[in-house]
């Protein structure tokens, strides 16, 4: 029978991907970051910054930038809800679009609905500045070994 390993408290895994040394190069372009982790709702929330380049004739974020957003939101949600033991590459992910959004300041919660042994179950909520819900994602993701650490 083996243990669990022990879960760090939600403070300590906002500080954990604070000092982290390294991560994705597409959440340092998305300029994301871990601001509040709720292990007792399943749930993450990240800022993230979409930067004027990322704008469509309209003047609005253009939706493949806030799909990114999203994927990575819930694929850092589901590590935290692996306790660090894996990683959760996507499977497949939707995206409901449900406003426009200009850009500067986001904010994901991202909340694992479910995580099993080959397959985990993930939603996201994007809110802009003046926090409206901007889009939701759901998404499957598949839990796998952390490289280096199998």
């Amino acid at each position: 029978m083996s243990e669990e390993k022990p879960r760090r408290s939600d403070d300590e895994v906002v500080a954990t991907f604070r000092k982290a040394k390294s991560r994705a190069k597409c959440s340092d372009e998305l300029q994301m970051r871990v601001e509040k982790v709720c292990q007792a709702e399943q749930t993450v929330e990240f800022s993230f910054v979409g930067k004027e380049q990322w704008t469509n004739p309209m003047g609005t974020v253009q939706g493949g930038f806030m799909a990114a957003m999203l994927d990575d939101a819930m694929s850092v949600t589901g590590v935290v809800g692996a306790n660090f033991t894996k990683v959760m590459p996507t499977l497949e992910f939707k995206v409901s679009f449900l406003r426009p959004a200009p850009p500067g300041a986001f904010r994901v919660v991202g909340r694992w609905v479910r995580l099993g042994k080959s397959i985990g179950f993930m939603e996201a909520e994007l809110f802009d500045a003046a926090d409206n819900l901007v889009a939701k994602s759901s998404g499957t993701v598949t839990p796998r070994p952390i490289p280096g650490r199998e």
